[in-house]
């Protein structure tokens, strides 16, 4: 009986000694998610949320004619939806850097197939505000780029991480591309309202996307040791200049696309041209934005990234200033759309890229947040300028101005930045 139960105690630390093993082996410093995972999963979801979001374009002129409202009803939902999108980022950010991004995934997916339900459904311009814009603006927060680059942050290798980030921005032009032909096939062959509920229904395919993303580290509920408390790590960011300046230039790229995603379907309507060049200008967009974004990403391993960001703002003015110079034909149109689409998001990892390297990946998906929070309030006042401007003027000319001269200011904004990691001392009170 005795050596029966010295066997048995022998089993037993053999198994507690295997099960410390296994709990070593789940730690994140041990065994990150493998890339072909992170990128696959986090590609995906990005490729649905922002993929439905650039489509939203299409809505306006079928929903205003049906609800009988003026553009700016409709411009100032989206408006909404921007401005909810930045501050609620800021809030999944400081979960998803605490918590991890699953549950915040999930939770975003969730709202995103409510919204658009709601959206579908709105008999009121208040109730439209509060689904398309509020809703919708909150569910983007938890399934777009600060959350994923959060993850790829703490899983990818410094020396990788800017072109994995690359890698996850240029899945959601290719959602553009995919997703924006998608919605206007939805809308002409089941109508505005049915379509709508599709979307919301493909809007929860990111749930089971975000269960790849289940970063070890937090399985069971678990956190993060972090050397810098969320007011430390703000108090820094906000007091450096280099950041002050990422931030308000990435204002005026929110102001920029926002602008053009929303506005360009009807710009071109007016000017006599079919919905389909609407449709095919957006596309195209996100199609060659696949290629922009990957080659902003990968050229921020090697080059300056705050020269990718001025080149890419002051590239962008020429171009709209082209674009307003030349004839407006359908060729135009898709030419503009083309070299539009390398610059459209490829400001997006080059940006986050210099957070993590100025401040490292504790915060990432927090810091990102607040970067992004003035990229939507760009966004906001593109979007919302867009409807009152054109229902004030009757035009979109005042507004196409101010992108241009946005764009040169961006430029100026970001050739100051200073891209080498924080001089830290000692940890600080918060």
């Amino acid at each position: 009986m005795r050596g029966t139960h010295e066997s048995v105690e022998n089993d037993s630390q053999q198994g507690v000694q295997l099960f410390d093993t296994f709990l070593t082996m789940q730690s994140p410093s041990s065994r990150p998610l493998s890339a072909v995972q992170l990128l696959a999963c986090g590609a995906g979801i990005v490729t649905l949320s922002m993929g439905i979001r650039h489509g939203f374009g299409l809505w306006l002129q079928p929903i205003t004619q049906a609800q009988d409202w003026t553009r700016e009803t409709f411009a100032f939902a989206l408006a909404l939806q921007n401005l909810a999108w930045g501050i609620a980022g800021i809030f999944a950010g400081m979960v998803a850097d605490r918590f991890g991004a699953f549950r915040v995934i999930v939770a975003g997916s969730i709202l995103y197939g409510l919204g658009l339900l709601g959206m579908a459904h709105s008999p009121t311009p208040l109730l439209f505000a509060g689904t398309a814009g509020i809703l919708i603006g909150i569910a983007q927060a938890g399934t777009t780029y600060a959350v994923i680059y959060g993850v790829i942050g703490r899983n990818v290798p410094a020396e990788r991480r800017t072109w994995a980030m690359g890698i996850a921005a240029a899945a959601g032009s290719f959602g553009q591309f995919l997703m924006v032909p998608t919605e206007g096939f939805l809308i002409g062959h089941f109508g505005w309202q049915q379509a709508l509920e599709l979307l919301g229904i493909a809007a929860l395919l990111m749930i089971p996307l975000a269960w790849g993303l289940r970063e070890p580290g937090f399985a069971g509920g678990g956190t993060l040791k972090r050397d810098q408390t969320i007011g430390q790590a703000l108090a820094e960011a906000f007091g450096y200049r280099s950041f002050q300046l990422l931030t308000l230039g990435y204002f005026v790229c929110g102001f920029q696309v926002v602008f053009i995603g929303v506005h360009m379907p009807s710009y071109l309507r007016d000017h006599g041209l079919s919905p389909q060049v609407a449709s095919y200008s957006l596309a195209l967009i996100g199609l060659f934005n696949v290629f922009g974004t990957y080659i902003a990403g990968s050229l921020g391993q090697r080059l300056a990234k705050r020269k990718i960001l001025a080149f890419i703002y002051f590239t962008r003015a020429v171009v709209i200033g082209i674009f307003l110079l030349a004839p407006l034909t359908p060729m135009s149109v898709y030419i503009f759309s083309a070299i539009m689409g390398m610059l459209w998001l490829s400001t997006v990892p080059v940006t986050n890229g210099i957070v993590a390297q100025i401040f490292g990946v504790q915060h990432l998906s927090m810091l990102g947040g607040f970067v992004f929070f003035s990229h939507q309030i760009g966004s906001f006042l593109g979007v919302w300028l867009g409807g009152v401007l054109y229902d004030r003027t009757g035009n979109y000319d005042m507004v196409w101005a101010i992108t241009i001269a946005l764009g040169i200011l961006a430029g100026v904004l970001n050739l100051p930045i200073r891209e080498a990691a924080i001089p830290r001392g000692a940890p600080q009170p918060a």
